[in-house]
């Protein structure tokens, strides 16, 4: 056996070192979705779009984005993301590309794409390893500043941003920004493509002109259908009830305030100063005026379970902008043919203080099938197949229904067995609304559900954004808003099958009745003309009988 090197603790000692948070990454990339060629590709190019179209709705512009991939050789693409945003500051470029858990939105809480400031910039990263380019930026702030492209790239063992090149350029473009990465990757169709991700990123956002170029230089538009920028999300302050003892200790060491009274009043939403007193007033040893960096960990113990022990008004949820029912159902009747349409929205609740609104669409019934429906007379027709322009998105007829899962308006492409959208979409009792469904296993109809999370802090399950985390409360609305879906489904599908039943009694009487009418006729000795009467008469008593049911 060959002879084992022990080492003591100083020697121990003497090998640690820090590594800094884009080292820890490039080592572990798959944490950030980029675990092989064909997923980065679309990871990267839906972190461009995200940090897109949350730029353009910041800034009140109604977002027009164009994404291209183009070959570069044998498993290399070069990735490219252009907006008509407000653009990004010169001096602000090398940090936003080039520096990962660098922005303004971890700590802001309301509704956003983006969480960690770490995607785009993860992007960039990724190429960076795999072919070893810099990332090619364009940007311009405004018609009469000029545009400039720089080449970023990072540090991975400082994580720190480095420019390379920058010069100004001429760019007909009046403001935005353009992000071209080359990286290894492939490039392939299916379920799981840069362009199912774009048209699902149309469901849901209506208010977006999206362009894809594809590598075979097919061009795929998906046109706005709303001509509104969605409300903008209003910043809140952290709930009490939502605020962990560390967190309040932290709070309560780097607060500015003089006062714990106002520490509370101003340092966290819903609390005025009649509450304020009533926190304080469980504390012994605390006042209104004691100051809040004195207070010791004791103290703070007790003032957090008098926190959790006080009656306080939910989060407001203006900072939680919801798709709304109706941009949903234009949003499927645009991408998705279907038979019948529906969505619902539940009205805001919270978790862990955070406030957030779950919703859910049904599109449902392939439209290649004719249906069956009254005309004005009540006589019951089948109506003929729409000529529609949409992809067929909804499950065939024995295959699970097709789930779309989004959380702040983001499709979520990957982890979907991991997801408590997709647990919730089992545990509902969908036989009870008419529609086939084993034990543990998604519903089996044609059909596509698409389910929202809206959240001023999406708790995904991992720093790639693919899941969300099973919250009893986020559950708890999924299945309240499924079932509500659930009972007009069932209207749909009682209604359907009534129509049904009485088309094939309907049918199966009408081929006998000149049978039937004949031979009364035989037998009471009618003429022609009175036996097409006797027939005419008895289809019309059918008809008055189909009238009042």
């Amino acid at each position: 056996m060959p002879n084992r090197v022990y080492r003591s603790a100083a020697q121990m000692a003497a090998r640690q070192r820090n590594i800094s948070v884009s080292e820890f990454f490039s080592k572990n990339r798959h944490l950030l979705g980029f675990d092989s060629p064909y997923k980065a590709v679309l990871t990267s190019v839906k972190e461009a779009v995200d940090n897109a179209l949350d730029a353009c709705e910041e800034a009140g512009i109604l977002p027009e984005v164009s994404v291209e991939i183009s070959k570069v050789r044998d498993d290399v693409y070069c990735v490219s993301v252009e907006d008509n945003g407000p653009g990004i500051a010169e001096e602000q470029v090398g940090r936003i590309f080039g520096k990962l858990l660098y922005g303004s939105k971890f700590h802001k809480l309301s509704q956003s794409r983006g969480q960690q400031g770490m995607g785009i910039a993860a992007a960039g990263m990724y190429g960076q390893l795999t072919t070893g380019k810099p990332m090619r930026i364009r940007t311009r702030t405004g018609r009469r500043q000029p545009a400039w492209e720089m080449l970023v790239s990072i540090d991975t063992a400082k994580n720190r941003p480095e420019v390379r090149k920058k010069r100004k350029v001429d760019w007909k473009k009046a403001h935005g920004t353009r992000v071209e990465i080359t990286m290894e990757g492939q490039h392939r169709s299916g379920a799981h493509s840069v362009e199912r991700y774009l048209r699902l990123t149309a469901v849901a956002n209506p208010h977006v002109s999206l362009r894809y170029v594809a590598p075979d230089g097919s061009v795929h538009d998906f046109a706005r259908s709303s001509p509104d920028v969605p409300e903008a999300p209003t910043e809140i302050k952290p709930h009490p009830h939502g605020v962990e003892l560390g967190r309040l200790i932290h709070l309560l060491k780097h607060t500015e305030h003089k006062h714990l009274g106002s520490f509370l009043r101003e340092e966290f939403s819903r609390v005025g100063s009649v509450t304020a007193k009533q926190i304080i007033a469980r504390v012994d040893g605390l006042s209104a005026r004691s100051y809040p960096k004195r207070v010791a960990k004791k103290q703070a113990a007790a003032l957090h379970r008098a926190i959790t022990r006080t009656k306080i008004s939910a989060p407001t949820t203006d900072c939680v902008v919801p798709i709304g029912q109706a941009q949903i159902i234009a949003g499927l009747e645009r991408e998705l043919a279907a038979d019948l349409y529906l969505a619902t929205s539940r009205p805001p609740a919270v978790y862990r203080g955070n406030p957030f609104v779950v919703e859910v669409g049904v599109a449902y019934g392939r439209p290649g099938d004719a249906q069956l429906e009254l005309d004005a007379d009540g006589r019951i027709q089948k109506r003929p197949a729409p000529e529609l322009d949409a992809e067929e998105l909804i499950a065939a007829p024995g295959d699970p229904v097709a789930l779309m899962r989004f959380a702040n308006r983001v499709p979520l492409m990957f982890q979907q067995s991991a997801c408590i959208m997709t647990k919730a979409v089992i545990d509902t009792n969908w036989k009870a609304y008419g529609v086939s469904q084993a034990k543990g296993a998604l519903p089996i109809a044609p059909m596509a559900l698409f389910i929202h999370v809206a959240s001023v802090w999406v708790p995904f399950t991992s720093e790639s954004k693919e899941a969300v985390a099973a919250y009893d409360e986020i559950h708890k609305e999924l299945l309240l808003a499924l079932r509500e879906c659930g009972r007009g489904l069932k209207r749909h599908i009682s209604k359907h099958k009534r129509l049904q039943q009485e088309h094939e009694r309907r049918t199966h009487i009408t081929t006998f009745l000149p049978h039937i009418a004949h031979a009364l006729g035989e037998m009471l000795e009618l003429e022609s003309v009175r036996q097409e009467r006797l027939i005419d008469s008895l289809d019309q008593a059918l008809l008055r009988r189909r009238r009042k049911r």
